[in-house]
């Protein structure tokens, strides 16, 4: 059997000479679409800010992006943060709550905050041209309602900013929902380099050149469980990292979470990270899924979760008595995080220590369908959209639909519209796919409805399809979470036309 090429072959061989070979980008979309966008409807965003749930309760907060000494363990980083700590403050709202958030820049170029995950108003998404960028020096309110319970996050749309420590975690409650856990732990996965590897503008500008020494594998560090990570398809990042982190800290020196023996612990588990997916385990114990980006699943039992850039996964673990450390491993790279769960006595094994759970039962995407309550409207679909994913490896160049960015289409939608849009991934790298200010139904191969989700990975030379409601008008952001990817080109817009 002919073992197909992988990115990371392709890239060895035009090392020493093999000329001619490149990932073609995709052709014509054939969708409809518009090369510079709709102008937004400012009374169809104010409109249906009106139709989301409104307590009447503000929450405020402020942020202050910076410069800043950051302690992660033992290594000391000069590095970008919100305040002087990573991961950022958490911020904690209810249902219908107005969220007014304070930005006060102190950094030396533009920074948003865009709320990943949350469906709210388009001219608050923190993501240009929707939202404007917050200058150098200066202040903005973030202001708007959340309609919708969950785990979400907060972190820039500006450049590279995403591999700093510039992000934070954001949590929705419904006070209507039954407390079926006695804690909550919230766990915040990373992947770093600032201040004790390359910075990542070292990282992409060597990547955008063809340097392959940041590469995983390529700098004499081996992938766990062979040449790269199986599940993602072959290549397991365009990074390998000095250090993957929990909560801030590396594993030698980890977060800690304490409870008692018996109690039930919901962990909200998000991955932050740039350019790496976590397989996640407790040391000892078995989890259930319960949510994924946010909105409840039908409970599925497992050993091991698997997350891309941007997702995040509810679980509920029943805990034993002792000390059991939660580790994530860097799908296909050779590196973990870890944190500790202490309910009693004992000592935590070593900083390296690899859990038998990781090797378990391991729920991803395909493993789990939304709860009932929150099911998408099924039916028809009244558009098609498509979003070919492709890259040049030469020159570092991601497109979808034949264009970066700098020249995209963007897909267009009309209010109140179902739309079927089919991630078509024609390249050799695992794309984690989001989607600003919606929520999408991803469907199984068989065509039946899977989990409701705002980011999903679409393999190498595989197709995603997902079903969305167009009940939120604007301008909004689609894109790849790999912070690399982005960057160069693999970004889009989805917007409404009247």
């Amino acid at each position: 059997m002919n073992r197909p090429i992988t990115r990371r072959g392709f890239l060895a061989a035009s090392a020493v000479g093999l000329g001619g070979f490149a990932l073609a980008a995709c052709g014509s979309s054939g969708t409809s679409g518009s090369g510079s966008g709709s102008a937004i409807d400012g009374q169809a965003v104010a409109a249906a800010e009106a139709r989301r749930p409104h307590t009447g309760r503000t929450i405020t907060a402020d942020l202050v992006p910076q410069s800043v000494e950051v302690d992660l363990g033992g290594p000391t980083v000069r590095t970008l943060a919100y305040g002087d700590t990573v991961p950022g403050p958490l911020i904690r709202a209810n249902v219908g709550d107005e969220l007014a958030v304070r930005v006060t820049n102190r950094l030396d170029h533009p920074t948003s905050v865009h709320w990943h995950g949350i469906a709210l108003r388009n001219d608050m998404d923190g993501a240009a041209p929707a939202t404007p960028d917050i200058g150098a020096g200066g202040e903005f309110t973030y202001r708007f309602s959340v309609p919708d319970a969950g785990t979400y996050w907060a972190h820039p749309h500006v450049g590279l900013d995403t591999d700093y420590g510039l992000y934070l975690p954001v949590i929705v409650d419904d006070p209507r929902e039954p407390g079926d856990y006695d804690a909550e732990w919230i766990v915040v996965l990373d992947d770093w380099t600032d201040g004790v590897g390359k910075s990542p503008q070292q990282i992409y500008d060597g990547l955008r050149r063809g340097d392959m020494s940041s590469m995983p594998g390529m700098g004499g560090n081996m992938n766990h469980g062979g040449e790269a990570g199986n599940l993602l398809g072959g290549d397991a990042g365009d990074v390998d990292y000095p250090y993957y982190l929990v909560n801030g800290r590396i594993p030698a020196a980890p977060a800690g979470f304490t409870a008692e023996p018996g109690q039930r612990v919901r962990i909200r588990i998000i991955n932050a990270g740039a350019d790496t997916a976590f397989r996640v385990a407790l040391a000892g114990h078995q989890m259930t899924v319960t949510h994924t980006d946010g909105f409840p699943v039908v409970p599925v039992p497992t050993d091991a979760v698997l997350l891309g850039m941007g997702e995040r996964y509810d679980v509920l673990v029943t805990v034993g008595d002792g000390v059991f450390p939660l580790v994530a491993s860097a799908e296909g790279k050779n590196g973990q995080a870890r944190a500790l769960l202490t309910t009693g006595a004992g000592s935590a094994p070593d900083a390296a220590f690899r859990p038998s759970e990781l090797d378990g039962r391991l729920v991803t995407v395909d493993d789990v369908v939304a709860a009932p309550d929150v099911m998408l409207p099924q039916g028809k679909p009244d558009v098609q959209l498509r979003a070919d994913l492709a890259g040049d490896m030469m020159s570092y160049n991601w497109t979808i639909n034949g264009r970066d960015y700098d020249h995209t289409r963007s897909l267009t939608i009309r209010e109140g519209q179902r739309a079927r849009l089919t991630f078509r991934n024609r390249s050799m790298m695992w794309h984690p796919m989001h989607l600003h200010g919606h929520t999408f139904q991803v469907l199984r191969a068989d065509g039946t409805p899977g989990p409701r989700k705002d980011t999903v990975i679409v393999l190498p030379m595989r197709s995603v399809a997902v079903d969305l409601v167009a009940d939120n008008p604007g301008d909004w952001m689609l894109h790849c979470h790999n912070a690399y990817h982005q960057d160069a080109g693999m970004m889009t817009r989805l917007d409404y036309v009247r």
